[in-house]
């Protein structure tokens, strides 16, 4: 039986690699889109030694024509659209950009799909930052949505397009709503990333204090190695859904950072202040999610604790800035 056929857009960003390297471990041909507007590089491929494996695609969220090509190039099977402008801080600043991309960039991805190949199965990276301004103490796939940020509003068109064209067109169109997940490989602009590498500059003396903003907000934060196997596992169904993916369990970020520090010996109470000036415009105070259906139906389960990733990407930090 030949190999099946993956196409990913986003594939340099965390959850690209990831899944790339998750995918050819599986035997799947990797195709990934990259924009070659974008300011990422494969410096996450070649961490993850998957680089030389993948077919690099020239095409773009913002072109239609182009995703057209990619999807009729590749012949894929299975298409992950896991592309956005997903800094939410950078949203307020620049909101029409991040809907032309995260928003439009999903339903012209969809729109190629359906004129090329509609019997591919589809995958869009949903966001807990649609839940926003949660209207229920834990969040399921039930739970209304009320994004607070323009990533969030875009990330909610993005998603109600994938369902519109599950019932409208029949598209094997499944939607993953996944609260946060990090990694080593995670942007040095997410806050998480920001406190492991602020503790590895503390620890070589390069660095003594770390500004953020609002400590007291909880999330749900997962590791997004073990995510990517959920987005795959909603393809194999025989029907597609949506599914929340996440912990289950809320954390603030003055607990990430004491955990974060604590790992190296430090108390986090003596480097880390809170900044008013840093804080979003419109908060989110807190994000939890229920995986119960992800759990029933895909059989997924998260592997990996918070108190075991924060060491991990402090361990990777350390390396890095050692290495500087």
């Amino acid at each position: 039986m030949s190999a099946k056929h993956a196409l990913i857009t986003g594939i340099t960003g965390q959850d690209g690699a990831y899944l790339a390297k998750f995918l050819l471990e599986k035997d799947y041909v990797v195709h990934g889109v990259v924009a070659r507007r974008a300011t990422d590089t494969f410096w996450r491929l070649r961490e993850l030694r998957v680089l030389d494996h993948i077919e690099i695609i020239d095409a773009d969220l913002l072109d239609l024509s182009s995703l057209i090509r990619a999807v009729d190039r590749t012949k894929a099977e299975e298409i992950y659209n896991l592309a956005a402008q997903s800094f939410v801080n950078t949203s307020w600043d620049q909101p029409l950009l991040t809907a032309d991309v995260t928003a439009l960039g999903a339903l012209r991805l969809l729109e190629a799909i359906r004129i090329v190949n509609p019997k591919a199965r589809f995958y869009q990276a949903s966001t807990s930052e649609m839940f926003g301004m949660a209207q229920q103490p834990v969040q399921d796939e039930q739970t209304p949505f009320y994004p607070r940020s323009p990533y969030g509003v875009s990330k909610l068109f993005a998603h109600w397009s994938t369902v519109n064209h599950r019932e409208s067109f029949s598209l094997h169109a499944s939607s993953g709503i996944l609260f946060n997940h990090e990694s080593p490989l995670r942007g040095i602009e997410f806050v998480t990333r920001k406190v492991t590498d602020a503790v590895a500059r503390i620890h070589f003396g390069t660095l003594d204090k770390l500004r953020l903003g609002n400590i007291d907000a909880q999330r749900d934060w997962g590791f997004a190695g073990d995510y990517v196997e959920a987005m795959w596992a909603m393809l194999q169904q025989p029907e597609p859904d949506n599914y929340v993916i996440a912990t289950g369990k809320a954390t603030s970020v003055r607990e990430m950072c004491r955990v974060a520090f604590s790992h190296i010996g430090l108390n986090y109470e003596d480097h880390v202040l809170s900044d008013p000036r840093l804080f979003r415009p419109a908060e989110v105070d807190m994000l939890v999610g229920n995986p119960a259906k992800a759990k029933s139906r895909l059989g997924w389960i998260p592997k990996t604790p918070l108190e075991n990733l924060i060491p991990m990407m402090v361990d990777a930090d350390l390396r890095r800035v050692r290495a500087e």
